[in-house]
């Protein structure tokens, strides 16, 4: 029997497009896909930890939510006062939760940094390059590049860590 491929999806749809549109629409699809994996949860489900290390669901959107704030708007477009994280003790609290952290607060702050972070990366040419505190400097392509990659590693684990809390399988 075939299958068909959903031709709504975003990375279908840019099949044939320029190289923007195809990296805009990969890394918006992993965004989708990762915030699909909190839906229905109860904060507790969300919350709980499932495997050895401190990885859980809701930690998952927290830590991505200060990607998309490190990458995009703190490296291309930094504002006074902020700060580009580069600490393994600065990645590890952001998956530490706190009693404020409900899914629908996380859901809220994911959504609107990546809404930041799109009109950010809109405002530059892909060659647009920039300093890094640890790479010396990085083009906007290659930041794209990695926030996919970043975003997918952390969609999986999500979808792993969603089949151990309730059974719900596959990215839509």
């Amino acid at each position: 029997m075939e299958q068909t491929i959903d031709p709504t999806l975003g990375p279908v749809l840019a099949r044939t497009g320029d190289e923007r549109a195809v990296l805009d629409s990969f890394l918006d699809f992993h965004r989708a896909v990762l915030l699909r994996k909190l839906r229905g949860l109860s904060d507790a489900d969300a919350g709980r930890r499932l495997v050895p290390s401190a990885t859980t669901l809701a930690g998952l959107v927290k830590h991505l939510t200060m990607v998309e704030r490190n990458w995009f708007p703190t490296l291309l477009a930094p504002e006074p006062g902020d700060v580009y994280l580069t600490s393994d003790e600065d990645a590890a609290a952001h998956f530490t939760l706190g009693d404020e952290d409900s899914v629908a607060r996380l859901t809220e702050a994911y959504e609107r940094a990546c809404v930041r972070s799109r009109a950010v990366a809109a405002s530059f040419d892909l060659d647009h390059v920039v300093p890094h505190p640890q790479l010396g400097e990085v083009s906007l392509r290659w930041i794209l590049v990695h926030l996919i990659e970043e975003t997918a590693r952390h969609a999986g684990h999500a979808d792993i860590l969603r089949e151990l809390t309730d059974g719900s399988t596959g990215a839509l």
